[in-house]
């Protein structure tokens, strides 16, 4: 690696590493689209997290920034090749405050509320719900180091796949 690509490297991997460290940012028919065109955005949780529960798969849940760059790269990199691969991701925007999203109390919201109600605070956040909004494997908040994310996220996925077929459409 040349230096230049080593000062690349650990200046992205800094950046990622305050940003997780506490650099704080204040129908499932037919669902919208992330404004980049690459997620889909959920109306009702309890929809999409039912028929991920029906596959035998948590509901994968990115909570995102708009122009965040590290949600960018995990996005890119990792979520959305894996819902190429039958992963039910979604994801929803910190700052959504326009759009309806039923949440898992049945009430009608908008994405703002329900991130409020999650005390998630730092974009990129990766959550792994089962049909009810429990969490099946501890979340993934910001990103540290890209080389090892995928790894986490592996984990992580693999964590709440067992979860979710040990105990599908039951409460945890």
């Amino acid at each position: 690696m040349t230096h230049s690509l080593k000062r690349r490297h650990f200046s992205t991997s800094l950046a990622g590493l305050a940003l997780h460290l506490g650099a704080g940012m204040s129908s499932v028919l037919s669902p919208s689209w992330a404004h980049d065109g690459s997620l889909p955005i959920p109306s009702s949780l309890p929809e999409v997290a039912a028929a991920a529960a029906r596959q035998g798969q948590p509901l994968v849940l990115l909570i995102s920034l708009a122009g965040c760059p590290y949600c960018e790269i995990v996005r890119t990199n990792y979520l959305l090749p894996a819902r190429a691969n039958g992963l039910p991701v979604w994801q929803i925007n910190m700052q959504d405050k326009q759009r309806s999203l039923v949440g898992f109390d049945g009430q009608s919201s908008h994405a703002a509320e329900q991130i409020a109600r999650w005390k998630v605070r730092l974009a990129p956040t990766v959550l792994f719900l089962n049909a009810y909004g429990q969490e099946l494997a501890e979340r993934l908040v910001g990103i540290a180091s890209v080389d090892f994310y995928g790894a986490y996220l592996d984990e992580r996925i693999a964590i709440a796949r067992q979860a979710a077929s040990a105990a599908p459409g039951k409460r945890l």
